[in-house]
């Protein structure tokens, strides 16, 4: 455990060292990318959930719950036929 957490401080100490290398136009141009992309995912996913309640079709089927007590003793075939599929209005 102790060998792979110093692993990864030292790849994130070389991530460090490569950033401050790296010129401050270069840095402000990365930073503006991974906004740009943010922005572009969280626009993306507000679309798709506000598309997604649009289509949404709010249809749930209601009907009796049949006690399981009734069935009691029953065959399976007889027990086939208490179950009925519930119809779609």
């Amino acid at each position: 455990m102790n060998k792979l957490r110093a692993n990864i401080n030292q790849w994130l100490e070389g991530l460090d060292k490569n950033w401050e290398a790296m010129p401050i136009k270069r840095q402000h141009q990365v930073i503006l990318y991974f906004f740009a992309a943010y922005v572009l995912l969280t626009a993306v996913v507000i679309f798709n959930v506000c598309r997604d309640t649009v289509y949404a079709r709010n249809n749930m089927a209601l009907g009796h719950i049949e006690s399981p007590a009734s069935a009691v003793g029953k065959s399976p075939a007889s027990l086939q036929d208490t179950l009925k599929p519930i119809k779609k209005k």
